[in-house]
């Protein structure tokens, strides 16, 4: 079939790499997201999504809003036959989504009809599921409600963190979607409504969303840190100046005799092994990574030491 191919992030790459591969379709555009700054510099850069079409010499639609008219011009020019999307970051109008003949379908990661929205995969680690998956479905212009071509689940092991769910997701989910555009080729692939009961809603967290609460228990704090790794970061403050967290370890001050008996939010050393301790709503963590603001990430013993912590210290 002939395909333009709709994606932003990293996570759509190998979902981009099987079409582009795939002998039976055909790849004629991509649209993503325009340029934007990135990084420490904040320096101008291609999507990951543009970069490998470029890579590939196909063509890449950037527009700022997928109803500007030239746009749509330009993908009735294309004519595709169906539309793959993956993680593209904008809504789709009627106008655009009547262009090709079999319309647009999305990979996405969760089993519809749980976690409908933009952060599917951090809103699964958030509640502690033990599975999710990801679901290819016909987009409408309701949020993700459009029935589905077919579903693949995925265990969440207990340090997984978002980056490392997503990155398994999207390879696995990228052979899902190549076999579905295959059976719609064929005109084998059937879709089938969502079902009504069960729908949760997944939207994208702010920074004001993943500030830790150490009043929280430790596992709620264990979730919300790697639900934020690697985006948008779990933080806290020490010191007036903001530090991000990277996975931490849930202990117990009671259970383990290297933790000492911390309050909520307090900052402690482990006896025997150097590890920094901070007290929870309900046992302590132990910190892994910590990257203090404009700084790069570092061991929390390395923070520790250049910090220079001093008896009863407290995150905010």
């Amino acid at each position: 079939m002939r395909l333009v191919f709709a994606g932003t992030p990293a996570a759509a790459l190998p979902s981009l790499r099987a079409l582009l591969d795939s002998p039976r379709h055909e790849v004629v555009a991509v649209v993503t997201r325009p340029d934007r700054p990135a990084g420490r510099g904040r320096k101008v850069a291609h999507s990951p999504v543009r970069a490998l079409a470029e890579e590939a010499a196909v063509e890449a639609l950037m527009p700022e809003r997928p109803r500007d008219p030239a746009f749509l011009a330009r993908l009735a020019e294309l004519a595709p036959e169906c539309c793959p999307v993956v993680a593209y970051g904008a809504l789709l109008p009627r106008a655009a989504l009547d262009i090709p003949k079999h319309g647009w379908i999305n990979l996405h990661f969760s089993v519809l009809p749980a976690w409908r929205g933009a952060a599917p995969v951090q809103h699964a680690l958030l509640a502690g599921d033990e599975v999710t998956g990801a679901s290819v479905f016909q987009i409408e212009e309701d949020l993700d409600s459009g029935p589905v071509y077919g579903t693949l689940t995925e265990t969440i092991g207990g340090h997984d963190t978002a980056g490392d769910l997503l990155e398994r997701l999207a390879d696995a989910g990228a052979r899902l979607l190549l076999a579905v555009l295959d059976g719609i080729d064929d005109a084998a692939a059937r879709a089938r409504p969502q079902a009504a009961e069960g729908v949760s809603i997944a939207p994208k967290l702010t920074a004001a969303d993943v500030r830790i609460d150490w009043s929280a228990p430790a596992l709620h704090i264990d979730r919300l840190v790697r639900a934020a790794t690697p985006a948008p970061g779990a933080w806290t403050t020490f010191r007036d100046h903001r530090i991000k967290l990277g996975p931490v370890r849930p202990c117990s001050t009671s259970g383990d005799l290297r933790v000492p008996a911390l309050e909520p939010a307090q900052i402690g050393v482990s006896a025997g092994h150097g590890e920094i301790a901070v007290g929870t709503g309900g046992g302590a963590v132990l910190l892994g990574e910590v990257r203090p603001e404009g700084r790069a990430s570092m061991t929390a013993s390395a923070w520790a030491r250049g910090a220079r912590l001093t008896d009863r210290e407290r995150f905010v």
